[in-house]
């Protein structure tokens, strides 16, 4: 879905581009701290939000770092939707690709990521994660983009604001409403065989606001917008996102448990920026929403430097960097079980966080190499029509 023409030394990306792919590369290599954490760190289980009595700050501060990485993946595919239709012929092109490649990731997450996060087959438990709310929000938006711009825009941010109104809705197990209530908005399991269950991991119904939000942005990068412009409304949008985030915070309101103050600063912080993710709540996107386009205004501001050519790298390959990531985490992970055996009771782990941050930074310097290869075939080889989904 991005427009290319240079980024040595192999890959090309349009300068006006450039910072989108930038963007979702840096929060691809933050995924991937957060999957060596939930890879060899399991036996230090954080919940959601995460319980500050008994979590280390580094721990904290890891998780929390990670929560970009969904609200910002997801805006990003919104607007570069909008981006694939301006290349196109407009809306019927849009929702026919966002329509098929949406099916595809939903096909993606119960076959081939359900496999490389659990190596089992036929699976026992299948998990709704990140791939699978995209490819759903990508859905959505095929019948959405059909809506005037303005009407979509508010919609979006009718479902974002407003659907943590909806938090104290359940519907029991036999109900008809409880499996799609359980996609839509409330987390659980779902049992569909005795040997079989699944889990909702992300209800997809704020994700479908976000990527609406980022369709709506669209027409701030098209080829006739101007840079200047462009970096006055992404930080108009970014500031007024953090503010509304502090706002509600400091009054400990709508949708979230209510920060409290302790003896030690640091707690008190930790509290504060302790906010929900599964469904995300408003403040939860107004946080990472907020950090996010102010990312993508320092992008827009930093082209000349190298690391962004190289954080491009990444996310011009997403797809095939997130199903190579789980396979090389899980096959270290059974070769360290094989190696060194079960030394955290269950599970082998690492024994402080600094391990899984050095894991990360190592991961992502050997993967570098063959997603920039896998970057530039798509790049190259536009007559492959499966290489555009990944």
């Amino acid at each position: 879905m991005t427009n290319y023409t240079q980024i040595p030394p192999t890959i090309s990306v349009s300068q006006r581009l450039l910072s989108i792919d930038a963007l979702r590369g840096l929060v691809i290599i933050f995924m991937l701290l957060d999957h060596v954490r939930e890879t060899f760190f399991l036996h230090r289980q954080v919940a959601d939000p995460m319980a500050i009595d008994t979590i280390e700050p580094a721990l904290f501060f890891s998780r929390a770092l990670t929560h970009l990485c969904a609200p910002v993946f997801v805006l990003l595919t919104g607007l570069s939707a909008y981006l694939y239709g301006e290349k196109h012929h407009g809306k019927s092109d849009v929702s026919s690709f966002l329509f098929t490649r949406g099916l595809v990731l939903v096909l993606l997450e119960f076959t081939l990521v359900n496999f490389a996060w659990t190596f089992q087959f036929p699976p026992s438990v299948i998990y709704m994660q990140v791939i699978w709310a995209i490819g759903v929000s990508m859905v959505a938006l095929a019948a959405l983009v059909w809506l005037p711009r303005p009407i979509l825009c508010v919609l979006g941010m009718v479902i974002i604001t407003g659907h943590n109104l909806l938090d104290s809705l359940h519907f029991p197990v036999g109900s008809a409403m409880h499996v799609p209530w359980a996609i839509l908005h409330d987390r659980g399991w779902l049992e569909f065989a005795d040997n079989l269950r699944v889990r909702s991991s992300y209800p997809v119904l704020p994700w479908i606001g976000v990527i609406a939000l980022g369709y709506c942005i669209g027409p701030w990068f098209v080829r006739s917008a101007l840079p200047t412009m462009r970096q006055q409304y992404l930080l108009v949008a970014g500031v007024g996102a953090l503010i509304s985030f502090l706002a509600l915070r400091l009054v400990n309101g709508y949708g979230e448990a209510h920060w409290v103050s302790y003896e030690s600063t640091t707690q008190t912080i930790m509290s504060f920026f302790n906010i929900t993710k599964y469904p995300p709540s408003l403040l939860f996107l107004s946080l990472t929403l907020g950090v996010g386009l102010l990312l993508l205004l320092g992008f827009e501001r930093a082209q000349q430097c190298k690391w962004i050519s190289t954080l491009a790298v990444f996310g011009a390959a997403p797809m095939f960097f997130y199903l190579l990531h789980l396979c090389v985490l899980k096959m270290l992970y059974l070769i360290s079980v094989a190696l060194f055996g079960l030394n955290q009771g269950n599970y082998f782990g690492f024994d402080d966080i600094w391990a899984v941050w050095l894991m990360a930074a190592l991961l992502a310097t050997t993967l570098y190499l063959p997603v920039r290869w896998f970057a530039a075939l798509k790049a190259r080889r536009r007559d492959i029509g499966w290489l555009k989904y990944f």
